[in-house]
């Protein structure tokens, strides 16, 4: 092959037994995915808010931002279940630039798998340990996730992930919520298909053992927004595109339909500071129809310490280095003006 085997790693088993969980920590987990289940179940009626950074690339700066969510949390936790991003691994369009940490846990250094395994555990740990939160992160490879799937409470497919078969049949095998997006075309047949494709159960080949999976029932979309072939953004938050995935979702007869509205990423044109509009839109359309309702289970918002972004090295301190986010105190408004709506 065209390509260099630079060491054997280690297997997801002895990387937990190196960095096991406490019991305490395992508790706050089933807390959280407990509720999470709830809401995507229909039992709760409260909303999710994932919120977090485009891509945790520094582990003081991503403890500090969730840390500030703590008091937040506990003022709106009748109307909110926060659920703090914390995505290791940044999938790129072309290829190239930052992957996150996974990949290079030293954004200003080479790409150290191992360490980055390492890493993305330790962060995923110390954040739960030291908040309470149990997080959400992206499955960029599907190999990967054994390493942090007793650490999670939210997993979501990307946009350019969600067509692949391992991807779809992995989530099939996941036990928390797994959130699908719509690809970057927009097709929401083809996300509706990889809803039904992880609620189905499947044998296939999975880190080197015929697995057999039992299908995930919490299943269900993210609207992000999408690309036409001319690679103008368009948004599908609006009020006719939910109520057509409602349609969608009565004739498909899929367990728990649900929908969270992604409100950076194509449906804000990459402009952050869109995202509190975007809520506020949809918030304010959603009792008009009983099933828009019932379907809306929440938001995606990317947040961070400072405003927009910034490129690798740039020195200030919790400014993503990958997509432009909301910053803190216009986060920490839009929580509130959330929990005040519902």
């Amino acid at each position: 092959m065209n390509m260099d085997f630079k060491r054997k790693l280690t297997i997801p088993m002895e990387t937990k037994e190196m960095y096991p969980l406490t019991g305490a920590m395992s508790e706050s987990i089933h807390r959280c995915t407990t509720e999470l289940k709830r809401i995507f179940g229909g039992q709760s009626d409260r909303l999710v808010l994932i919120v977090g950074p485009c891509s945790a690339d520094n582990e003081a700066s991503v403890l500090d931002y969730v840390s500030r969510l703590i008091p937040v949390q506990e003022k709106v936790k009748d109307k909110l279940l926060i659920v703090p991003r914390i995505y290791t691994g940044k999938p790129r369009t072309t290829g190239d630039g930052y992957k996150g940490l996974l990949h290079q846990p030293d954004p200003n250094e080479k790409p150290d798998l191992f360490k980055g395994i390492i890493a993305t555990r330790e962060l995923h740990m110390r954040v739960v340990k030291e908040t309470g939160f149990a997080c959400a992160d992206e499955m960029l490879y599907p190999e990967s996730y054994k390493y942090i799937d007793d650490l999670l409470a939210y997993v979501a497919i990307g946009a350019r992930s969600v067509e692949d078969q391992q991807h779809r049949l992995t989530a099939s095998g996941i036990e928390v919520p797994v959130g699908m997006k719509n690809p970057t075309s927009g097709d929401l047949t083809v996300m509706m298909n990889s809803i039904l494709a992880a609620q189905h159960s499947h044998d296939f080949i999975y880190r080197g053992w015929e697995a057999h999976s039992y299908g995930n029932p919490y299943a269900h979309a993210i609207l992000r927004g999408y690309v036409n072939r001319q690679g103008v953004t368009h948004p599908n938050y609006h009020y006719e595109t939910v109520a057509y995935l409602s349609r969608l979702y009565a004739e498909s007869g899929l367990q728990n339909p649900g929908v969270v509205i992604d409100c950076n990423h194509a449906n804000s044109g990459k402009d952050p500071f869109e995202q509190p509009r975007i809520v506020k839109e949809v918030l304010s359309f959603r009792d008009h129809n009983p099933d828009v309702r019932r379907l809306l289970k929440g938001f995606m918002v990317e947040s961070y310490i400072e405003d927009g972004r910034q490129d690798v090295g740039g020195g200030c301190y919790g400014k993503s280095i990958t997509d432009a986010c909301l910053g803190w105190d216009k986060t920490e408004r839009l929580i509130y003006d959330i929990a005040d709506e519902l």
